[in-house]
């Protein structure tokens, strides 16, 4: 975008020596990562001005407030676009997939403790607030009838409109009766939290406003797709309200109350989000999520306790959690692996799939059970050929050093919705070698909920679904 370069060199006055494109999940907004001699920065375009006006005029609050969010180092609201402190690249999120929740603890206090203290801040301007300037009524009912409209009817779940709407009422009664004076990140979860010389910084606030407290930390513990045991889920709870009470009288039997409410809400608008982007918009990252919203969902309905009654929306529930035809459509959208064992004698295996490229994985310099007679008429899927290759620290090394690769591109075409990869191992005879490592390889990947795995062994003529 020539207005976001023309934008750094007035205000560095310094040539741009690369640019990199970031890509923006779930917004339409487009983003550069603008480096020169001295300098790297993010550029920012959105076509929404009243959207830009709000996240400047937060950023600047906030970080007048001592709360981790990128400097703006200059705008041009003219032409939508304004720049951006460059916060690298690893989100919070990003972090939670390869290390423990010991490691990750640390990180878990400090977003709780900068939460408590950004919801807290004391005359807080609201005035460039986008679309409202309070999380009231009127938000959350265009909330659920985003969730009846394109989740609820989109799987044939069956309600009466009348009772529908009464119980949104009532919940939304519910939600309303707590403080509503605080800042309301609105979107606040790991994939909105940078990494930053071991601190939390944070992104994507521009749909803030004024509300409750419970809704971002609903939003945070019950992220989709963090995972969280409910015991840690408990233990951060109690981080945060022993934060926020640093900065507001609240009473902690209520909080508990309050905040299982709000995150069956904040569910009913991921879901909601979850169908008008993922089925409507086609966004298969989105439709992939809705699996972990259910999990979430059963959870609540089974072990925790709601102050209110809400009878014909808890039988939605119940119905989604019943329901074939989301199960068919999240099946019928993940990405799909195709994972084979062949023989080099016989040629590669086809690509079916037709988009070629994938892996293919030559194991013939590895250590060969197919030279000792006894193994002769066994395979790779054999308890004796498996216990004679796990022996070999190069076997090993080369299965690690394979699925390193094979991750990054998963990780990679899941978050650009692609359908399919293939990843071949050939060996001499497709019998040994390739057979384990291809096995090894699918039980692996079929832990990934986001990936519909498929395993050939085409010498031995087996093909199963993992």
């Amino acid at each position: 975008m020539k207005e976001i370069e023309n934008l750094f060199e007035k205000t560095f006055k310094e040539k741009i020596t690369n640019i990199e494109v970031i890509k923006a999940t779930g917004s339409n907004r487009y983003y550069e990562r603008l480096i020169s001699k001295n300098r790297s920065c993010i550029g920012a375009y959105n076509k929404d001005t009243k959207e830009n006006r709000a996240f400047i005029s937060f950023s600047k609050q906030l970080k007048a407030n001592c709360i981790n969010v990128p400097e703006i180092y200059a705008e041009d609201l003219s032409n939508n676009v304004y720049l951006q402190q460059d916060l690298g690249d690893t989100t919070l999120f990003d972090y939670l997939k390869t290390h423990s929740i010991e490691d990750t603890m640390p990180y878990y206090i400090k977003v709780m403790e900068q939460l408590a203290k950004m919801q807290t801040i004391n005359n807080f301007d609201y005035a460039d607030a986008y679309p409202t300037k309070e999380f009231d009524r009127r938000s959350m009912l265009w909330d659920c009838n985003y969730f009846k409209y394109y989740f609820l009817k989109f799987f044939d779940i069956q309600f009466d409109e009348k009772l529908l709407e009464e119980d949104f009422n009532t919940l939304i009664d519910y939600l309303q009766s707590c403080r509503q004076d605080f800042f309301v990140y609105r979107d606040f979860i790991p994939r909105n939290i940078m990494l930053v010389n071991k601190e939390p910084y944070f992104i994507d606030y521009q749909g803030g406003r004024k509300g409750s407290l419970y809704y971002d930390i609903a939003s945070f513990l019950f992220n989709s797709k963090t995972d969280l045991t409910n015991s840690v889920r408990k233990q951060l709870f109690d981080i945060y309200i022993s934060n926020i009470r640093h900065y507001a009288h609240i009473d902690k039997e209520d909080s508990r109350r309050y905040f299982i409410a709000y995150v069956y809400f904040r569910l009913i608008q991921n879901l909601g989000a979850y169908g008008f982007r993922g089925i409507y918009e086609k966004k298969k990252s989105f439709i992939r999520s809705i699996p972990f919203a259910l999990i979430n969902l059963k959870y609540l309905i089974e072990e925790e306790y709601l102050d209110i009654r809400i009878p014909c929306l808890m039988s939605c529930f119940s119905q989604l959690l019943n329901c074939q035809k989301i199960f068919e459509i999240v099946r019928n959208n993940k990405l799909a692996i195709s994972i084979k064992s062949f023989s080099y004698k016989r040629g590669y295996p086809y690509d079916v799939s037709g988009n070629g490229g994938g892996f293919i994985f030559d194991c013939r310099a590895l250590p060969n059970p197919g030279r000792e007679e006894k193994f002769k008429q066994k395979t790779g899927l054999d308890k004796e050929v498996s216990e004679y290759l796990q022996q070999f620290k190069e076997v090993d090394s080369f299965f690690e050093n394979a699925m390193n690769l094979v991750k990054q591109t998963i990780d990679n075409y899941l978050k650009r919705d692609f359908s399919n990869l293939s990843i071949y191992f050939g060996c001499t005879g497709g019998r040994h070698r390739s057979v384990y490592l291809a096995q090894k390889c699918g039980e692996l990947l079929s832990q990934n909920v986001d990936l519909d795995v498929t395993i050939q062994h085409l010498e031995q003529n087996i093909e199963k679904k993992m």
